[in-house]
């Protein structure tokens, strides 16, 4: 949905199926985008072999584990300790005034009102665009935390970076 009110924040995500990964695609974007010397903030996630889970934190390119180093078979990996520290330097970032807000995703954490959720909304409550994924197993939860304003995007680097540039118009 293209957002109709110009002063509505502007928002957009890739929605991704339950087992694909969008995190490389945000790295691209991010990529291309630190290029065009566009100020961001956020995160980025990186998976590492054996479930090893990283966020590299924008705009520091610092990266933090936030997986559990012996997590058990079938049971959730993510450390939500680490994931907090990370929501606060990430917090900080918003604060600071940033051009763009890039958030890995909004997952199951988010979708519970936990994870990066609270550092989503601040940025899009201080008029930052945001982008992020969205699994399409949490898609109605998404919709209702944006209220039906985001725009969804082709899996594509270009659709990111256009959407981007159709902001600066």
């Amino acid at each position: 949905m293209v957002q109709e009110d110009a002063a509505a924040p502007a928002i957009a995500a890739f929605v991704y199926r339950r087992h694909e990964e969008a995190s490389p695609l945000l790295a691209e974007v991010v990529r291309q985008l630190r290029l065009r010397g566009v100020a961001l903030a956020g995160a980025i996630q990186h998976n590492e072999g054996q479930g090893k889970m990283l966020l590299e934190l924008l705009p520091l390119e610092r990266r933090m584990t936030i997986s559990q180093p012996l997590a058990v078979a079938g049971t959730c990996k993510l450390d939500t300790y680490a994931l907090a520290d990370a929501a606060a330097l990430v917090r900080q970032a918003i604060d600071a005034g940033p051009q763009l807000a890039i958030i890995n995703k909004f997952g199951a954490q988010e979708a519970a009102g936990a994870g990066l959720c609270a550092e989503m909304a601040a940025a899009v409550l201080s008029g930052i665009p945001l982008l992020t994924a969205v699994s399409e197993t949490v898609l109605s939860q998404w919709t209702a935390f944006t209220g039906g304003c985001d725009v969804r995007l082709a899996h594509a680097p270009e659709a990111a970076l256009a959407w981007w540039d159709g902001l600066q118009r």
